[in-house]
């Protein structure tokens, strides 16, 4: 397969089903922390680098194979809206499969009318929201020169109003570099501008670009966890949800007593657990009259009222 690839385990997806669109580590931005390294091929340019219709072909042989997943996330090994065909692409996939379609990017390109339009149609997009200033922009995302820090955040400003499917915003904090309290107020001020569905706070977890790119520490990450009201995205990954609770159904009403949980983090959590009744509890979750069941195109999310 060159296009789809996994499924894989997803921190915030459940088992992610896989499309890249684009060539290896082609990207608007060079971020210092990126997994992959410094970006090969810089450019700001979108492209029909594949046709549609191969990566689609693929994503039909892999749905023949009848493989378990919970979403397709068109993600890319650099930054997927550079793709020309990724409006067609996402039409394309929903039109074969009922799961939802996410797509994870950089948001350097939501000042493209055209672009936003495209993903109007995805379910769940997951922008990253790296940086506050004109500074930090360039400090910790090392933009194509074309691109500037007001174009990116009114873009995301637009973007944030105009969409009606699930928008997550990802924000990556760094050790010594956008941790600081200075930091989180601005973070805070410019979240409070946007219309968002869930904040993820992630730190770099894996390798990065460069060295002396470090996470911070989890004390730092507690205290912009309560400051900008988001969710811990090592945390997840690194321990997962968990709980003392020895009855499955309580230890979930537990959790979402203080955090919403999806269902493929629900489902995920008492795998985990070796739980042998995991549809009966979605079920009675479903039924009980303490908890909240949100439904947006078969993607569930629970809190207790």
């Amino acid at each position: 397969m060159k296009f789809v690839y996994g499924p894989v385990p997803s921190r915030r997806l459940g088992i992610s089903l896989g499309i890249s669109p684009i060539p290896k580590k082609t990207c608007n931005y060079s971020c210092i922390y990126c997994q992959l390294g410094r970006t090969d091929h810089m450019t700001n340019k979108r492209r029909m680098f594949y046709p549609v219709k191969e990566i689609v072909k693929e994503f039909e042989m892999t749905l023949k194979a009848n493989i378990k997943f919970d979403a397709v996330t068109i993600v890319g090994e650099g930054e997927p809206t550079l793709y020309l065909g990724l409006g067609e692409l996402i039409d394309e996939i929903k039109k074969r499969t009922d799961k939802p379609v996410a797509v994870i990017t950089n948001g350097a390109l939501f000042y493209d009318k055209k672009l936003r339009s495209e993903l109007y149609c995805a379910d769940i997009v997951l922008p990253t929201l790296d940086a506050y200033d004109a500074d930090t922009f360039k400090r910790i995302n090392r933009p194509h020169g074309s691109i500037d820090f007001k174009m990116v955040s009114s873009g995301l400003k637009l973007f944030s109003e105009e969409y009606q499917g699930q928008l997550w915003i990802e924000l990556m904090l760094i050790d010594g570099i956008n941790d600081d309290d200075s930091s989180l107020k601005k973070y805070s001020e410019t979240l409070g501008e946007l219309k968002y569905a869930r904040l993820y706070i992630n730190t770099p977890v894996r390798p990065p670009a460069e060295p002396y790119v470090k996470a911070v520490e989890r004390e730092k990450m507690d205290h912009a966890v309560d400051v900008l009201g988001g969710i811990s995205i090592d945390l997840l990954q690194s321990q997962g949800f968990h709980s003392e609770i020895e009855n499955d159904y309580e230890a979930i009403i537990s959790i979402i007593k203080r955090h919403p949980m999806n269902q493929f983090e629900i489902e995920g959590f008492l795998s985990s657990r070796d739980c042998k009744n995991i549809d009966a509890i979605l079920c009675d979750l479903k039924k009980d009259s303490k908890v909240i069941s949100l439904n947006y195109k078969g993607y569930d999310t629970y809190r207790l009222k």
